[in-house]
């Protein structure tokens, strides 16, 4: 595993900012790393790359401890952390090769045009880092967290603030780095997490919540609610007299109805119809959106 957080505690004082955390992220895994703002997200990404030390717990990446080593271990990370540190006066080839010389690297201006092509800033390339529009930037942070060749990539709101094509083209970026590396991510995009993700991992208050992915996440629901749509005319009442049937909600095109038992609503709602004569235009389980599931999950507590 290239990821492993066991036990993961951290506090700020008396305040635990991360609470008993556990989570792994395998190699070549997309994780989605959702949480609240304040829910400890940029806490145990600054841990798990060496920036802080946690309280308590075990952190490895790629089974090297690091708080034993973090030396060893920030070698085998890329990080981008929320706030994208660069020097704005230096020129964007001159910058990479900074960066490049802190790790290193050998043949470092081949290096650093591999790197130019590979994130899309050839049109760039020979501009201040200050002249560049903030999708720009994002990739000159993206370049200089893979100069070095990592195992793991940590990317902490890679895409906030970006316009809908910077976001698009950052998004398949970061799809196209990881397919031949491990990528752990926070956002508050849920499109995002649904386009690239493998994994989501959600955290409130210091606490993991889910660890699943996506579509199994929007099936595992407190609730099941039926999408139905009638030939005869139905009211509201009729529908609240379906046995198991506790809410009903009339959309533009028939009814939703919803349950919070453990049954099949649409073998009750069909054997009903039946009964009462309803031809059955329409029969499904909605599907809640990631983001209702998110909403769910750090909802009041």
């Amino acid at each position: 595993m290239s990821i492993e957080v066991k036990n993961l505690v951290k506090y700020y004082g008396d305040q635990a900012a991360v609470k008993n955390a556990s989570f792994t992220v395998h190699s070549g895994e997309i994780v989605g790393f959702l949480g609240p703002n304040g829910a400890g997200k940029s806490t145990t990404m600054k841990i798990i790359t060496g920036y802080i030390p946690a309280s308590d717990g075990e952190v490895k990446v790629c089974g090297i401890p690091v708080d034993v080593d973090s030396l060893e271990t920030r070698k085998k990370i890329g990080y981008l952390p929320e706030h994208n540190p660069l020097y704005l006066d230096m020129y964007v080839k001159e910058y990479l090769e900074f960066v490049g010389s802190i790790y290193k690297i050998k043949n470092i201006r081949e290096r650093v045009e591999e790197m130019i092509k590979a994130v899309g800033l050839e049109v760039e390339q020979n501009k201040k880092i200050g002249m560049l529009s903030k999708g720009y930037r994002q990739r000159v942070g993206l370049a200089a967290a893979i100069i070095h060749d990592p195992e793991v990539l940590i990317l902490d709101e890679p895409t906030s603030g970006l316009d809908p094509n910077q976001l698009v083209e950052i998004r398949d970026l970061i799809k196209n780095i990881g397919k031949s590396k491990t990528v752990m991510l926070s956002t508050h995009i849920m499109q995002e997490v649904e386009a690239i993700c493998d994994r989501v991992v959600i955290i409130n208050k210091g606490e993991i919540v889910a660890d699943n992915k996506a579509s199994e996440l929007q099936k595992q629901q407190a609730f099941q609610t039926v999408h139905v749509e009638f030939e005869a005319v139905v009211s509201k009442a009729d529908l609240l007299k379906i046995p198991h049937v506790q809410k009903v909600e009339q959309v533009k095109e028939g009814w939703l109805l919803e349950t919070t038992e453990s049954i099949d609503l649409r073998r009750v709602i069909s054997k009903y119809a039946t009964e009462k004569d309803w031809l059955t235009l329409t029969l499904k389980i909605e599907e809640r959106s990631l983001e209702e599931v998110f909403k769910e999950l750090t909802k009041g507590k």
